[in-house]
């Protein structure tokens, strides 16, 4: 009878000790009794009726899915190749267990097929150039999917985009062509102020004589400056202009003089 009753109290603390559970910070336990949910315990140490509970370990810290790159076609017909990053939490553990069979490929596929349906709304320029609105987008849907199961999305990131060979051939001679216009638009912006301050300093040259001489010695100066072997003397336009009336006047004394004759 003692050896029953011993038995029997073995039995009795093995069975307590086996329903001792305990959970760290970021796990929680959802615990069945007899199949049906009895509540969410942890974490910490917590005691279960052994045979009749049974608990499924939830773990509530984001975590990262990186989708594989999706192809899909842009609102403006260009087949591209997207793959991104999400980040999401579990908030409920009791509906991320009892809402859905596998909240981790519920999620995967939910962000799978979201993400593709998103590009597919948008044409290639934004999809490029306003990545965070792609990304909300995404983001903002597929959070509105997985709220039923308890699950949080706290972000969506594209990674990266590929793009065909030939369509990265025809935005690069786009760019390049924007780049040269942008060139000869600040040429030209140049050249029409430099014209402006041409035309201010002629004027006052015409004002002024004297600094146009002034200006060629500077300009003597300037080319002296240089390591040239070949030196420009120049004669001030004065002297240019009263050589050229007495060269006149010579040929027409001569003329004179031969007519006379």
């Amino acid at each position: 009878m003692e050896t029953l009753l011993g038995t029997f109290a073995a039995l009795v603390i093995l069975s307590g000790i086996a329903g001792i559970k305990i959970d760290r910070e970021y796990e929680r336990g959802v615990i069945f009794r007899l199949g049906r949910f009895k509540g969410i315990k942890g974490p910490g140490m917590y005691w279960i009726i052994p045979m009749a509970d049974r608990k499924a370990q939830v773990d509530i810290r984001t975590k990262t899915v990186d989708i594989v790159p999706q192809e899909a076609v842009t609102a403006d017909s260009v087949t591209i190749r997207v793959n991104a990053v999400l980040f999401y939490r579990i908030l409920d553990p009791d509906k991320a267990i009892n809402r859905v069979e596998n909240y981790n490929i519920a999620v995967y596929q939910a962000a799978m097929t979201t993400l593709r349906n998103v590009v597919g709304q948008n044409i290639l320029d934004d999809i490029l150039q306003k990545r965070d609105k792609i990304n909300f987008k995404v983001q903002e849907i597929v959070d509105e999917i997985t709220e039923p199961w308890g699950i949080e999305i706290e972000r969506v990131e594209i990674k990266d985009v590929e793009i065909p060979l030939a369509m990265q051939r025809a935005m690069a001679k786009e760019a390049e062509a924007v780049r040269e216009k942008r060139a000869r638009l600040i040429k030209a912006s140049a050249e029409q102020e430099a014209s402006i301050k041409l035309a201010e300093a002629s004027q006052r040259i015409m004002g002024n004589p004297a600094a146009l001489e002034l200006r060629r010695l500077q300009m003597l100066t300037e080319i002296g400056a240089e390591n040239n072997t070949t030196t420009l003397v120049m004669m001030p336009s004065d002297l240019i202009t009263l050589a050229k009336q007495w060269n006149d006047a010579l040929q027409k004394n001569d003329q004179e003089n031969k007519s006379s004759l």
